[in-house]
């Protein structure tokens, strides 16, 4: 009898950690008459505002419906938006709203009221924020490897026009629409300017800073280096061949730089942590570092297969840095991948984990302290 209720409570227990349920989420009313879709952004999207996946249906005369099945249980985070995040939901006054957050336990129906969009309540115009040592390189820069455009800037560190002599590293970033100015960042910007200046004056460690912003709609596949059945063929592979066979070069020929591997790094956030990890793994000899922040690691797991592979003649170093708010399994995935690189003797990481830290800008500023400080530039 107790071997038949030890098998009973097994069973049951593996039922459970295996459940899968059904959450319908509702939108039974909008204060506001704007036109368009209503959309899904969240954890189990990467915080896409405009992802035609998680569009919600009409549900009756005013209602929109958007049904998940099969969902395992846990806590999922999310926001609702008209396709992008200055259309995101706001309270009635404007103001920005806390995600929403489900602890997902059994099958579950919620039900919304939204009390407006932001795009309801015009704000002010945003501040140029950007220090004097921030220059808009070019507002259309050629990525011939994808036939693309895009804006990307450059920080110089306040000694550089003082130190005709001197040859500076270079970090290369992505998302660079939210690096340098509060009036070109969506959600906040990181203040790397700020934080170089301060810290150059402390540490007398100089760096340039070029910040590449992201192709809006195109950042899933741009950043991804593998086919998603989600969002499309990944383009991550040209992207990162831009970056050290077009636009490196390009940076070395008109700015002093110091051009070997030990001081050239990546970084970037979510998808942009993804693309700079990879971006190190395709040119180790270009890049020899890599700030790996709150990686979405979740959208391309053949990474770690590639990562098994590197193979490696010197020291290359990572900087993980995640948040324990982000979702379910934003830590675990990371230290998956530190397991793999560990396993490599020429690799070097150092890793952050905040256990407060939420999927944003206001967190990865305040870690970039850490991460400049670490970086290996002499």
């Amino acid at each position: 009898m107790k071997k038949l209720f030890l098998l009973l409570l097994f069973v049951f227990g593996v039922s459970f950690l295996f459940a899968q349920y059904t959450l319908r989420l509702i939108v039974t009313d909008v204060a506001t008459q704007k036109a368009g879709e209503i959309y899904l952004a969240g954890d189990f999207n990467n915080w896409n505002p405009g992802d035609y996946n998680f569009r919600m249906k009409p549900f009756g005369a005013t209602r929109r419906v958007f049904v998940f099945k099969d969902v395992k249980a846990g806590k999922y985070a999310f926001k609702f938006t008209r396709g992008s995040w200055d259309k995101v939901e706001s309270t009635a006054k404007g103001e920005d709203l806390q995600n929403h957050e489900v602890e997902l336990s059994g099958d579950t129906s919620l039900s919304f009221s939204i009390a407006g969009w932001k795009d309801d309540f015009p704000d002010k115009p945003k501040p140029n924020t950007a220090t004097a040592r921030v220059q808009l390189l070019d507002t259309a820069f050629f990525i011939p490897q994808l036939n693309r455009y895009r804006r990307v800037w450059v920080y110089l560190p306040a000694n550089y026009n003082l130190l005709k002599s001197k040859s500076f590293p270079v970090l290369y970033m992505q998302d660079g629409q939210n690096l340098f100015n509060e009036q070109t960042a969506f959600a906040g910007e990181w203040g790397v300017d700020e934080c170089l200046d301060t810290l150059q004056k402390q540490l007398n460690k100089d760096c340039i800073v070029v910040g590449i912003d992201n192709g809006s709609e195109k950042r899933m596949t741009e950043y991804n280096p593998y086919d998603d059945d989600k969002y499309g063929k990944g383009e991550g592979n040209q992207y990162a061949d831009f970056l050290a066979q077009t636009l490196k070069p390009f940076i070395d020929k008109h700015y002093r730089t110091q051009k070997d591997v030990l001081h050239t790094a990546v970084a970037g956030s979510s998808m942009g942590g993804l693309i700079s990890l990879y971006a190190v793994m395709k040119y180790p000899d270009v890049f020899g570092s890599a700030g790996v922040f709150s990686p979405a690691f979740q959208v391309a797991p053949r990474i770690y297969l590639d990562a098994q592979q590197l193979k490696l003649n010197s020291m290359r170093h990572f900087f993980f840095y995640a948040g324990a708010k982000e979702s379910e399994t934003m830590v675990s995935n990371m230290k998956q991948m530190e397991d793999v690189l560990y396993k490599n003797k020429q690799i070097d990481e150092r890793e952050i984990i905040f256990p407060l830290g939420q999927h944003n800008e206001t967190y990865w500023r305040q870690i970039f302290d850490d991460f400049y400080r670490w970086l290996p530039f002499n």
